[in-house]
């Protein structure tokens, strides 16, 4: 049995975890300086920052989905934005994952938010296979930046 559920507050380690195991699967392991407090911060400070859903499969916890709202200032209202989904490899092909996004959608729909989007890697097949099934289509005329690092501090410093 599938049950989502909101993450606790004595969870923030559980999810410092999955995120750990999505970095390994995305090879991006050394990229994850985050800590437990910090993402205890993030998600449950009084006015939290993001969210998370935790899926269990008979009582065990397999994965989760990190989001965030966002702005759409051409509709003027706000979307949601899918930061990280992960489920563990021993329970893929259950419908774990798309109980998650199920949960997503339905927050969408009776939140009357427009839209909800996330980032896939570009190898990642999978999950690339698993997001069309949904009906997702990919915006390809969008190109995402990122400005980090010495290129921020030097922007800033400005």
């Amino acid at each position: 049995m599938i049950d989502i559920r909101p993450a606790r507050p004595d969870e923030a380690g559980l999810v410092l975890a999955f995120i750990r195991e999505l970095a390994e699967y995305e090879r991006l392991a050394p990229e994850v300086i985050a800590t437990e407090a910090q993402i205890a911060r993030l998600l449950f400070a009084p006015t939290p920052h993001a969210f998370c859903d935790i899926a269990e499969v008979n009582g065990e916890p397999v994965g989760f989905a990190f989001w965030y709202y966002t702005i759409s200032t051409f509709e003027g209202r706000r979307t949601l934005y899918l930061e990280d989904i992960y489920v563990r490899a021993e329970v893929r092909g259950l419908g774990v994952g798309k109980a998650l996004m199920r949960r997503l959608a339905q927050r969408c729909r009776d939140e009357e938010l427009p839209a909800m989007e996330w980032q896939v890697l570009d190898w990642n097949t999978p999950s690339l296979e698993f997001y069309e099934r949904l009906g997702a289509k990919p915006k390809s005329e969008w190109l995402i930046r990122s400005l980090s690092g010495e290129a921020l501090t030097k922007l800033a410093a400005s």
